[in-house]
Formats: structure tokens, sequence, C-alpha cells
């Protein structure tokens, strides 16, 4: 069996190496995963657009040589739209964290997945706000300490599964910093899709999260996810419900994609009919 060609150097900008995420950060590995399924997928750079707001997961539109757009927190997914339906021939890409996708972004996320817009959101979930100093976020989830919950957060989170799925998003995965291939092949199957499509990466954050609640450093919070995620319908469940589901949750190609839909409209007006 030949091997793989992962040569990944003509889609990233090499004048910004070494990347700036902390030591035993997950996000390095998920941007390895993005630019393995971009090689695969033999994808022109020069047709690929991302776009990124503000946070850890947005320094990756910084280190990719394609057409790069690095906007305001929160609306990368807006940018994103305006850009794809000014040229839906573009493949269009935005990596987010916790912020960008759920907290300040979180109209903007529910509408791209309402709309079904040909867009592959990447949600880069480490529980934490890194970049401003460890705040806690939507995902953080209840009883987890952070800057601004010394004492522990009451606060319920999120399950971006559940609520893409909720929102209408017709293509939904998840995978882990601990399983780079199984993420290369999930974002290659999101790229592919035709509607809004979000991958779900769980990613240690150890400077913040990891020290602030004790779970080790990136290696110890790297085995928490080979132990505690399995996948879909797996009978491990049975025995402990509380596993984390990796994999597949919709796949789902009947619904109108956006661009598509709009161009009837624009058809339609440019004949004069209503």
């Amino acid at each position: 069996m030949s091997k793989k060609n992962y040569d990944v150097t003509g889609y990233i900008r090499q004048r910004f190496f070494p990347q700036m995420w902390c030591p035993g950060c997950g996000h390095g590995t998920v941007l390895g995963s993005l630019l393995r399924a971009v090689k695969e997928l033999d994808l022109d750079k020069n047709e690929i657009v991302m776009t990124s707001g503000i946070g850890c997961s947005s320094r990756i539109s910084g280190y990719v040589d394609f057409h790069s757009l690095h906007t305001i927190h929160g609306r990368a997914l807006a940018f994103a739209t305006g850009v794809k339906l000014s040229k839906p021939s573009l493949t269009a890409i935005v990596p987010m964290g916790d912020g960008d996708a759920l907290a300040i972004g979180g109209n903007h996320f529910i509408h791209a997945a309402r709309r079904n817009i040909d867009i592959t959101a990447i949600v880069m979930n480490n529980r934490i706000y890194g970049m401003t100093g460890g705040q806690f976020s939507p995902l953080s989830g209840p009883g987890k300490r952070a800057t601004t919950a010394p004492y522990s957060t009451i606060d319920r989170n999120f399950d971006v599964v559940d609520l893409s799925v909720s929102a209408g998003a017709t293509f939904v995965a998840r995978s882990t910093v601990y399983h780079p291939q199984e993420s290369i092949d999930l974002i290659k199957r999101a790229i592919r899709h035709k509607g809004f499509s979000v991958v779900e990466i769980l990613s240690q954050c150890p400077t913040h999260f990891g020290r602030k609640n004790k779970v080790g450093g990136a290696v110890e919070m790297l085995e928490y996810y080979k132990q505690r995620t399995v996948k879909i319908g797996s009978k491990k469940l049975e025995k402990d419900p509380t596993l984390i589901q990796r994999g597949i949750f919709v796949d789902n190609s009947e619904v109108p994609e956006y661009c598509d839909a709009y161009d009837l409209v624009i058809e339609k007006a440019m004949k004069g009919k209503r």
C-alpha cells in the first residue's frame, strides 16, 4: 500500500510559522487535519475562502494560503455568507471557537444552519476562552473553574451537535484531536456536502482549562478523549450513557442549498415573474 502524500506546504503561509498556540494546544492538530483533508480532496487553494473571527481558533486563517478574511468577533459566518452568495463557486470554510460559534456568534450560527448555505463550520471546542485569559464559555459546563468563575460555573453548556441538528444543519459530525484521521475523513465529508456543515472537534486547552480545573496537561487531556469518547451507537453506551459519541449525526442532501435557491429567485426576477 502506497503512503499518502501529506506535503501540505503549498497550502500554508510559511512566513507565519512557527505558530503561536500554547504548548499542548490541540488547535494545531485541527489545522493539520484540515490541511490534510484539503490535500486529499485535491482542492485548488485559489478556490477556497476562509473566514474567521476572534480567538485562538481564528488564528488559522492567517496560517493558510487561501483567500482569507480575519473578521470581527462572532461575525465570521456573516462574512462567509456574503462571500458565498457573491461567489458560490468558492469552497467556504470557517474555523470557530466557543464564542465565535455559540456566544456572540450564536445568532449567525443558527441562521446559517437554518438557511442551509454551503459553508463548512469547524467548531474547535476547548470549553474556554483561551486567548483572552481563560474565561468560561457556553461550552464550559457547570462546575468548571475559569478566570471569570473562580468558585466554579453554574451555567449549563450547549451541546454543539444537538444545537446544530435543531437549527437545521444538514451535515453534523463530531471528532476529537486524539482521532486526527477520523477528523480528516469528517472534514472531507463536510466540505463535499452541499449545505451547511458542522464538524465539532474536541480540542484541549491545558494552559487555561487544564490548569484551572486540575485535569492535567495535554497528555492527560488527550487520554480523556481516548477513554471518554466512543463511536456512535457503541455498546459501551449501555454501561455508561455519559460517554461522548463521535461520528456523523446528520447527513441530509434533500434540503435545497441556499445559494441555489437564491439563484432561482434571481432567474425568476430577471424574467419578470413573481
